[in-house]
């Protein structure tokens, strides 16, 4: 995979892996990839939390509309409310981080 502050992992790098450590083929292993990030959206846009054992938890959160300013001018400016995702990385993937992912 990636090391760190080498490169971004993409969904081409994730299908790849898949196919490589499963053996299924490159489409099949994109359907597959794909299934699951759909899976997740799906379930982020409903308001449901996503927990992934040993990972950690997506989640929803509403923000309310609040006042906001424009740092250039120092005009307030009405700041929409909207939703946005969190993520929250469980104490095993925190380990893992701060390890360097060394066993």
């Amino acid at each position: 995979m990636t090391q760190a502050g080498s490169k971004t992992l993409t969904r081409d790098d994730i299908k790849d892996a898949v196919h490589a450590k499963l053996g299924l083929s490159k489409a099949e292993s994109g359907q597959l990839v794909e299934w699951v990030f759909s899976e997740i959206s799906n379930t982020l846009i409903a308001g449901e939390e996503v927990k992934i054992s040993r990972f950690g938890t997506f989640s929803v959160h509403e923000k309310k509309e609040r006042k906001g300013r424009n740092p250039k001018t120092g005009e307030e400016v009405p700041i929409a409310a909207r939703r946005v995702v969190t993520f929250r990385a469980s104490p095993n993937l925190k380990k893992e981080v701060e390890r360097g992912g060394r066993g």
